[in-house]
């Protein structure tokens, strides 16, 4: 038995509107949202009493997606935003056609940049900027 895919990576939230809002402006799709709870939802989490609501996001490809969670019970707990070196999840990566147009886009929904959009040799234009929940999030534009 192997994997056959990777279907999607959840980010916890505190605002599930605006993390919507961020995902739509940096050009996911929404695909659907939902109210969870119930026994399979603790059995599945390893809480008690969830009650949470979820918006799935799609890139345009289709292939990859984001869900962004808000938990109405039990709340989220505060971790803090992470720096690029704490173990763990360390980063989402999106590939984009327009680097900066893209920027442009993030900033009215609070994304900052960690550094600044560094060249990587001929091949990419990069960075990494805070998104929802604090996470980071890393753009690629490919040149060349």
């Amino acid at each position: 038995m192997t994997v056959q895919r990777m279907d999607n990576v959840a980010v916890v939230v505190d605002d599930l509107a605006a993390a919507v809002a961020y995902f739509l402006a940096l050009g996911l799709e929404l695909e659907g949202e939902a109210e969870i709870e119930g026994l399979f939802a603790d059995h599945t989490v390893g809480l008690d009493g969830v009650r949470s609501a979820i918006a799935m996001m799609r890139t345009p490809d289709g292939r990859s997606k984001v869900e962004l969670t808000a938990y109405h019970h039990p709340a989220a707990i505060e971790a803090g935003p992470p720096a690029p070196n704490t173990l763990g999840l360390h980063r989402m990566m999106f590939a984009v056609d327009d680097l900066d147009a893209t920027l442009e886009r993030l900033r009215p929904h609070g994304a900052e940049l960690l550094g600044q959009v560094a060249r990587y040799e001929d091949s990419y234009r990069l960075c990494y900027l805070r998104g929802p929940a604090g996470i980071i999030v890393a753009l690629a534009e490919q040149i060349g």
